[in-house]
């Protein structure tokens, strides 16, 4: 009898955490590569998948199972809002463009002026992608576009920039100012004028095709919320007005 009461609690041990864990939905959220490190501590219990806002874009577009789309600019959410493929976007957070440099910072680059001098290597997003977009507007704003001269690589999106640099294998990159806090140690920033800086928001829709719609609308919440826009904020992101 002590056997078999001894079985019957193992069972009911192993039992109630399967049972507690049957009514969590765990949705998958598409989010630009510049939340990597900031959405897993709004949320650790979700899917993630970061890349460039436009790739995720194109992605749902082709059926995806995405659940939530966060992209760093609000191109993409309305072109998908238009389309009727997301709820309405709304903005969470915004960010500042910087230049990035190697820790040694072999080139000397002190001021984005610097980008102008013969055999500077500068790592850039490509187009269509919003730190690329950003990245040309800045250079617009200043009268530099003809630093793009110097361009060695485009990228894809904001991590891959972050890497050349912290390789050396390119002199400066363009990223965002939250970018650079994971690794501070490997690198330097160089700040830029503020008449340069483009408007750089973030936004956030519920994707309609979703099957979890309430969790995915409860994540969304998250972000929102007192701790969301804190954690936001500790990683350097803007807060904008709460909606």
């Amino acid at each position: 009898m002590r056997r078999l009461a001894l079985l019957a609690a193992l069972f009911l041990l192993l039992a109630f955490p399967a049972a507690a864990s049957v009514g969590a939905t765990r949705i998958t959220v598409y989010a630009a590569a510049s939340l990597t490190e900031v959405f897993p501590k709004i949320d650790r219990g979700e899917r993630y998948s970061f890349a460039g806002s436009d790739q995720l874009a194109f992605q749902i577009q082709q059926g995806a199972p995405a659940d939530v789309y966060a992209a760093a600019s609000p191109k993409y959410p309305d072109q998908l809002y238009a389309r009727g493929l997301v709820l309405k976007p709304v903005v969470f957070a915004t960010n500042e463009l910087i230049l990035l440099v190697p820790a040694s910072n072999p080139a000397r680059i002190t001021s984005v002026f610097d980008l102008k001098k013969p055999g500077i290597k500068l790592v850039i997003g490509q187009k269509g992608v919003p730190i690329g977009d950003y990245t040309r507007t800045t250079l617009k704003n200043l009268g530099l576009s003809s630093v793009l001269s110097n361009v060695v690589s485009q990228e894809t999106d904001v991590k891959n920039i972050v890497g050349k640099v912290v390789l050396g294998q390119a002199d400066a990159g363009f990223v965002y100012v939250t970018d650079a806090k994971p690794v501070a140690g490997k690198t330097k920033i160089v700040r830029l004028p503020g008449r340069a800086q483009p408007k750089v928001k973030y936004e956030l829709a519920v994707v309609k095709a979703s099957p979890n719609r309430a969790a995915a609308q409860a994540f969304v919440k998250r972000v929102l919320a007192k701790k969301g826009r804190a954690l936001l904020a500790a990683a350097d992101f803007g807060l904008p007005k709460k909606p």
